[in-house]
């Protein structure tokens, strides 16, 4: 039996396991023995020939399969489990799973249709855009929000706030009222994307000269590298911000690239999981932008600072 790989995650509030089994193919299945309910994995991400719960030794394959069950046929002839029993039957609840450009998604819902007729054509089209090509994972992190996850996906569609809330957006003309952008709503009217095309306006190469520069006076970047970017994707869009309900996000903001997932953590708080990439064919220089640019979103993100101090003026006035 070989050692696999395996990744703690959660489905909404329930923590899961996604495990490759020995012909590598993905499970996931919840992360609690069927037995009293304790973690299996007790690590976040490891390699293992299979999981054992630490409370009573039941063990389970890399599919989430029961497998054993400790003194299942008692001791010396006496105890156990009765011959008609079938621990088998009650392994944890498995997902469906299906990647979908270098994404899993997943669901323990058997009606529910396929990843990409859940997205819909344009949403997937724009899944694809910035999955182009295989990933390398650069780091990850992750906040906590003061606020029910409702309001930080909203906050996410909201593309009102942008030039007001995040004052870094103006100050540094990275939103301008004469840019060109847009709005796609997509699948059932729960899925979005907003993008922007900064090097357009009225203001052209006179924009590009400028750009470092402070709106206000006396304002500078000291760094002006966190903004040099490359349109490696080639359509000029240089922010696209997309989500898909219930609490999944993928970012472009220049060459930052993340994927978040919003878990609730009760329903005055969220956890915001950030997992930030680039491309497998990535040299040294654009991981080092990508990691720069990282700085702009995140908790103490030049931009996004503000986002979960604004959800959670809105969780306290609610309340």
């Amino acid at each position: 039996m070989l050692f696999r790989s395996y990744k703690t995650a959660f489905a909404g509030d329930m923590p899961v396991v996604v495990a490759r089994d020995e012909s590598g193919v993905l499970h996931a299945f919840e992360n609690r023995c069927a037995h009293r309910g304790a973690l299996l994995a007790l690590r976040n991400q490891g390699n293992v020939r299979e999981f054992a719960c630490v409370y009573h030794n039941w063990t389970f394959d890399l599919t989430g399969t029961l497998t054993g069950v400790a003194f299942r046929r008692g001791v010396n002839g006496k105890g156990g489990m009765p011959p008609d029993a079938q621990p088998d039957s009650q392994s944890p609840r498995k997902l469906r799973v299906e990647c979908f450009h270098g994404l899993m998604f997943g669901t323990f819902s058997a009606q529910a249709p396929g990843i990409e007729e859940y997205l819909g054509p344009e949403i997937a089209a724009r899944v694809r855009r910035v999955m182009k090509e295989p990933v390398r994972v650069l780091g990850s992190y992750s906040q906590m929000l003061p606020s029910n996850w409702k309001l930080y996906m909203d906050n996410v569609k909201d593309s009102y706030h942008a030039s007001l809330l995040h004052l870094f957006f103006t100050t540094f003309h990275i939103n301008r009222l004469s840019q060109t952008g847009g709005v796609i709503v997509g699948g059932d009217g729960g899925h979005h994307v907003s993008y922007s095309m900064t090097n357009t306006g009225t203001r052209g190469a006179e924009y590009e000269r400028d750009r470092m520069r402070s709106a206000n006076a006396g304002f500078g970047l000291e760094a002006p590298g966190l903004l040099e970017s490359v349109d490696e994707i080639g359509d000029g869009v240089t922010l696209q911000i997309l989500s898909v309900f219930p609490g999944f996000v993928l970012q472009q903001i220049y060459n930052s690239l993340a994927v978040r997932q919003v878990v609730p953590r009760g329903p005055g708080r969220s956890e915001l999981m950030w997992t930030c990439f680039g491309y497998a064919s990535d040299d040294e220089a654009m991981t080092a932008r990508r990691l720069r640019q990282a700085n702009l979103v995140g908790p103490s993100g030049f931009i996004s600072l503000e986002d979960g101090a604004a959800t959670g003026f809105v969780q306290r006035g609610v309340a």
